[in-house]
């Protein structure tokens, strides 16, 4: 039997509710109608206990960053609550910890503002929400800043562009860890189809 690969979302007080919930929709519905792909998503927190995301919404992970089993993809999303952390070093230090670890860091909008104070961009592609990509560019200016991307694969590093680019960056995550096909048929599931009526 193939041993489980877990994919966690990282949750904090202040990340921005749809950075986190988008892509878990998409990987969630993924995991659970497909469990022969051998992955599950999880969300964890430094302590385990309830978040109150940027907009109010409370959540409370599944594990503590202590409690968690050894994780397979990170995503880090973003919001306003990512400012502390790139003050934080025990934060840094476990982004740090996970990226010696884990095949894959994936970031969420001004999740990559994390990764890069923690070094993990540097004189890399990457992106973030449009709004903070001088931000990006200070933290680190080896940094190649692709503005215009909705998200940036760089082999074992995926940055995504703001808020709902994290389900496009998830989606892309399903096709390139089982294949295309799968993708496809989440993205039906889930009936994302974006038309924009302004």
């Amino acid at each position: 039997m193939t041993q489980t690969k877990f994919i966690g979302i990282v949750l904090f007080d202040g990340v921005e509710e749809l950075d986190a919930v988008g892509p878990y929709e998409v990987l969630a519905y993924w995991t659970r109608n497909h469990p022969e792909d051998g992955y599950q998503v999880i969300t964890l927190s430094p302590t385990g206990e309830l978040v109150t995301c940027a907009k109010g919404l409370r959540i409370t992970p599944d594990q503590s960053f202590a409690t968690a089993p050894a994780l397979d993809v990170v995503l880090h999303p973003g919001g306003q609550g990512t400012r502390p952390l790139l003050r934080r070093p025990e934060h840094l230090d476990w982004v740090r910890d996970q990226a010696a670890t884990a095949g894959l860091m994936t970031s969420v909008c001004t999740g990559s503002l994390v990764y890069a104070a923690a070094g993990l961009l540097k004189n890399r592609p990457a992106t973030t929400h449009w709004a903070s990509l001088d931000e990006l560019t200070a933290l680190d200016a080896s940094i190649k800043v692709a503005d215009q991307a909705r998200f940036v694969d760089d082999v074992d590093v995926i940055t995504s562009a703001g808020v709902s680019a994290g389900i496009d960056m998830a989606l892309h995550l399903v096709s390139r860890l089982s294949f295309p096909d799968r993708a496809v048929s989440v993205r039906r599931g889930i009936q994302y189809d974006p038309e924009p009526p302004v």
